[in-house]
Protein backbone atom coordinates (compact mmCIF):
# COMPACT_ATOMS: atom_id res chain seq x y z
CA UNK A 1 0.00 0.00 0.00
CA UNK A 2 2.81 2.56 0.76
CA UNK A 3 4.73 1.89 -2.67
CA UNK A 4 0.59 2.61 -4.43
CA UNK A 5 0.80 6.18 -2.74
CA UNK A 6 4.39 6.57 -3.74
CA UNK A 7 3.58 5.99 -6.66
CA UNK A 8 0.05 7.93 -7.05
CA UNK A 9 1.90 11.16 -5.28
CA UNK A 10 4.68 11.15 -7.97
CA UNK A 11 2.32 10.79 -10.83
CA UNK A 12 0.86 14.03 -9.40
CA UNK A 13 4.68 15.92 -9.45
CA UNK A 14 5.18 15.83 -6.18
CA UNK A 15 8.36 15.37 -4.45
CA UNK A 16 7.87 12.23 -2.16
CA UNK A 17 10.50 10.70 0.60
CA UNK A 18 9.55 7.42 2.64
CA UNK A 19 11.62 4.93 4.99
CA UNK A 20 10.98 1.79 5.76
CA UNK A 21 12.72 -0.99 7.69
CA UNK A 22 14.57 -2.40 4.28
CA UNK A 23 14.81 -1.56 0.75
CA UNK A 24 12.38 -3.75 -2.15
CA UNK A 25 13.34 -3.86 -5.70
CA UNK A 26 10.16 -1.81 -6.20
CA UNK A 27 11.36 1.32 -4.53
CA UNK A 28 15.00 0.86 -6.14
CA UNK A 29 12.91 1.18 -9.49
CA UNK A 30 11.23 3.80 -8.23
CA UNK A 31 14.22 6.25 -7.30
CA UNK A 32 15.99 5.28 -10.81
CA UNK A 33 12.51 6.62 -12.28
CA UNK A 34 11.91 9.70 -10.29
CA UNK A 35 15.51 11.10 -9.73
CA UNK A 36 15.65 14.27 -6.94
CA UNK A 37 11.95 13.52 -6.87
CA UNK A 38 11.71 10.65 -4.50
CA UNK A 39 14.25 10.26 -1.84
CA UNK A 40 13.75 6.96 0.45
CA UNK A 41 15.51 6.07 3.85
CA UNK A 42 16.41 2.76 5.41
CA UNK A 43 14.65 3.40 9.24
CA UNK A 44 12.21 1.79 12.12
CA UNK A 45 9.81 3.56 13.26
CA UNK A 46 9.57 1.16 16.41
CA UNK A 47 12.92 2.73 17.67
CA UNK A 48 11.57 6.32 18.81
CA UNK A 49 15.11 7.82 19.39
CA UNK A 50 15.77 7.48 15.49
CA UNK A 51 12.26 9.29 14.41
CA UNK A 52 13.55 12.77 15.27
CA UNK A 53 16.89 12.13 13.48
CA UNK A 54 14.58 11.01 10.47
CA UNK A 55 12.89 14.21 10.48
CA UNK A 56 15.41 16.56 10.62
CA UNK A 57 17.26 14.68 7.53
CA UNK A 58 14.16 13.77 4.91
CA UNK A 59 13.63 18.17 5.50
CA UNK A 60 17.55 18.60 5.39
CA UNK A 61 17.62 16.69 1.78
CA UNK A 62 14.04 17.30 0.52
CA UNK A 63 12.93 20.61 2.37
CA UNK A 64 10.15 21.35 4.65
CA UNK A 65 7.32 18.50 5.11
CA UNK A 66 4.03 19.37 4.25
CA UNK A 67 2.04 15.80 4.00
CA UNK A 68 2.62 13.41 6.20
CA UNK A 69 0.74 9.54 5.80
CA UNK A 70 1.11 7.35 8.34
CA UNK A 71 0.92 4.04 6.87
CA UNK A 72 3.59 1.49 9.26
CA UNK A 73 1.97 -1.16 10.44
CA UNK A 74 1.81 -4.69 11.10
CA UNK A 75 -0.98 -7.27 11.82
CA UNK A 76 -1.09 -10.31 13.85
CA UNK A 77 -4.33 -12.36 13.48
CA UNK A 78 -4.79 -14.15 17.15
CA UNK A 79 -7.24 -14.87 19.50
CA UNK A 80 -6.79 -12.04 22.34
CA UNK A 81 -6.97 -15.15 24.77
CA UNK A 82 -4.11 -16.73 22.50
CA UNK A 83 -1.89 -13.56 21.91
CA UNK A 84 1.49 -13.69 23.02
CA UNK A 85 2.09 -10.14 25.07
CA UNK A 86 5.18 -9.65 22.74
CA UNK A 87 3.25 -9.89 19.96
CA UNK A 88 0.83 -7.51 21.50
CA UNK A 89 3.73 -4.75 22.39
CA UNK A 90 4.53 -5.18 19.11
CA UNK A 91 1.39 -4.05 17.54
CA UNK A 92 0.94 -1.11 19.46
CA UNK A 93 5.17 0.22 19.05
CA UNK A 94 5.14 0.23 15.49
CA UNK A 95 0.97 1.04 14.69
CA UNK A 96 0.43 3.55 17.01
CA UNK A 97 3.22 5.12 19.22
CA UNK A 98 5.23 4.62 15.94
CA UNK A 99 2.77 6.42 14.24
CA UNK A 100 2.18 9.07 17.04
CA UNK A 101 6.20 9.90 17.73
CA UNK A 102 6.01 10.71 13.88
CA UNK A 103 3.17 12.71 13.79
CA UNK A 104 4.88 14.79 16.70
CA UNK A 105 8.03 15.33 14.95
CA UNK A 106 6.69 15.84 11.86
CA UNK A 107 3.97 18.57 12.81
CA UNK A 108 6.59 20.95 14.19
CA UNK A 109 7.13 22.64 10.98
CA UNK A 110 3.96 22.47 9.70
CA UNK A 111 2.62 24.51 12.96
CA UNK A 112 5.60 26.98 12.01
CA UNK A 113 4.46 27.43 8.58
CA UNK A 114 0.80 27.25 9.31
CA UNK A 115 0.17 24.62 6.71
CA UNK A 116 0.24 21.07 6.45
CA UNK A 117 -1.50 17.55 5.67
CA UNK A 118 -1.60 14.69 7.96
CA UNK A 119 -3.21 11.57 6.38
CA UNK A 120 -3.27 8.55 9.16
CA UNK A 121 -4.44 4.61 7.82
CA UNK A 122 -6.16 2.95 9.90
CA UNK A 123 -8.86 -0.10 9.49
CA UNK A 124 -12.19 -0.86 9.44
CA UNK A 125 -11.19 -3.01 12.52
CA UNK A 126 -10.84 -0.38 14.35
CA UNK A 127 -14.69 0.91 13.51
CA UNK A 128 -16.48 -2.24 13.76
CA UNK A 129 -15.32 -5.14 15.27
CA UNK A 130 -14.00 -8.69 13.76
CA UNK A 131 -12.90 -11.87 15.82
CA UNK A 132 -9.22 -12.32 15.73
CA UNK A 133 -8.00 -8.93 15.71
CA UNK A 134 -8.44 -7.27 19.06
CA UNK A 135 -5.12 -6.54 19.64
CA UNK A 136 -4.70 -4.95 16.14
CA UNK A 137 -8.35 -3.32 16.37
CA UNK A 138 -7.29 -0.96 19.60
CA UNK A 139 -4.23 0.18 17.73
CA UNK A 140 -6.46 1.07 15.04
CA UNK A 141 -9.29 2.42 17.13
CA UNK A 142 -6.20 4.63 18.73
CA UNK A 143 -5.02 5.98 15.21
CA UNK A 144 -8.70 7.87 14.32
CA UNK A 145 -8.77 8.98 18.84
CA UNK A 146 -5.54 10.49 17.37
CA UNK A 147 -6.75 11.53 14.46
CA UNK A 148 -10.05 14.10 15.73
CA UNK A 149 -8.26 15.05 18.42
CA UNK A 150 -5.36 16.00 16.90
CA UNK A 151 -7.43 17.92 14.47
CA UNK A 152 -8.83 20.33 17.11
CA UNK A 153 -5.15 20.55 18.08
CA UNK A 154 -4.06 21.70 14.44
CA UNK A 155 -7.23 23.55 13.11
CA UNK A 156 -6.11 26.83 14.09
CA UNK A 157 -2.43 26.43 12.23
CA UNK A 158 -3.96 25.51 8.87
CA UNK A 159 -3.16 21.91 9.34
CA UNK A 160 -5.84 19.12 8.52
CA UNK A 161 -5.90 15.41 10.01
CA UNK A 162 -7.74 13.12 8.15
CA UNK A 163 -7.66 8.78 8.68
CA UNK A 164 -8.29 6.58 6.02
CA UNK A 165 -10.03 3.35 7.02
CA UNK A 166 -9.59 0.41 4.33
CA UNK A 167 -11.75 -2.61 3.55
CA UNK A 168 -9.95 -5.54 3.33
CA UNK A 169 -7.53 -5.08 1.06
CA UNK A 170 -5.31 -7.59 -1.40
CA UNK A 171 -2.43 -6.68 0.06
CA UNK A 172 1.08 -8.41 2.03
CA UNK A 173 -0.44 -7.87 4.94
CA UNK A 174 -3.99 -9.85 4.06
CA UNK A 175 -2.18 -12.42 2.69
CA UNK A 176 -1.13 -13.70 6.44
CA UNK A 177 -4.87 -13.88 7.15
CA UNK A 178 -7.21 -16.83 6.87
CA UNK A 179 -8.66 -17.79 3.47
CA UNK A 180 -11.54 -18.61 4.34
CA UNK A 181 -12.17 -15.76 6.40
CA UNK A 182 -11.61 -13.33 3.86
CA UNK A 183 -13.53 -14.93 1.02
CA UNK A 184 -16.41 -14.75 3.53
CA UNK A 185 -15.91 -11.39 3.80
CA UNK A 186 -15.69 -10.69 0.25
CA UNK A 187 -19.21 -12.47 -0.21
CA UNK A 188 -20.87 -9.55 2.35
CA UNK A 189 -19.39 -6.76 0.77
CA UNK A 190 -21.81 -5.52 -1.59
CA UNK A 191 -19.03 -4.61 -4.57
CA UNK A 192 -18.29 -8.35 -4.55
CA UNK A 193 -14.47 -7.89 -3.93
CA UNK A 194 -11.67 -6.87 -1.81
CA UNK A 195 -10.20 -3.64 -1.94
CA UNK A 196 -7.23 -2.73 -3.91
CA UNK A 197 -4.26 -0.36 -2.98
CA UNK A 198 -5.46 2.07 -6.03
CA UNK A 199 -8.14 2.48 -4.18
CA UNK A 200 -6.50 3.61 -0.62
CA UNK A 201 -4.27 5.47 -2.49
CA UNK A 202 -6.47 7.64 -4.62
CA UNK A 203 -8.47 8.70 -1.44
CA UNK A 204 -5.07 9.30 0.26
CA UNK A 205 -3.74 11.66 -2.47
CA UNK A 206 -7.02 13.57 -2.95
CA UNK A 207 -6.33 14.42 1.07
CA UNK A 208 -3.69 15.85 0.00
CA UNK A 209 -4.72 18.32 -2.60
CA UNK A 210 -6.25 21.93 -2.42
CA UNK A 211 -9.60 20.24 -2.99
CA UNK A 212 -9.84 18.71 0.35
CA UNK A 213 -8.54 21.97 2.24
CA UNK A 214 -12.25 21.88 4.80
CA UNK A 215 -11.76 17.92 5.37
CA UNK A 216 -10.70 17.57 9.03
CA UNK A 217 -10.95 15.10 11.73
CA UNK A 218 -12.85 12.56 9.82
CA UNK A 219 -11.96 8.64 9.13
CA UNK A 220 -13.44 7.76 5.97
CA UNK A 221 -14.05 4.42 5.10
CA UNK A 222 -12.97 2.64 2.17
CA UNK A 223 -14.54 -0.98 2.35
CA UNK A 224 -16.62 -1.52 -1.15
CA UNK A 225 -19.47 -1.01 1.30
CA UNK A 226 -18.45 -3.51 4.00
CA UNK A 227 -19.78 -1.56 7.23
CA UNK A 228 -22.48 0.21 5.48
Amino acid sequence: MGLAICRRLLAMNARVATFSRQITDEVETLMAENTGRFLFVTADCAHRGAIKELVRYLEKEFGPIFGLVNNAAVVDETLLSMQSEDAIEQLFEINLKGNLYLTQQAMRGMMIRAAGRIVNISSIVGVRGFKGVTAYAATKGGIDAMTRSLARELGGRGITVNSVAPGYMETDLTKQMNLKQLQQIVRRTPLKRAGTVGDIAGVVAFLLTPDAAFISGQTIVVDGGLTC
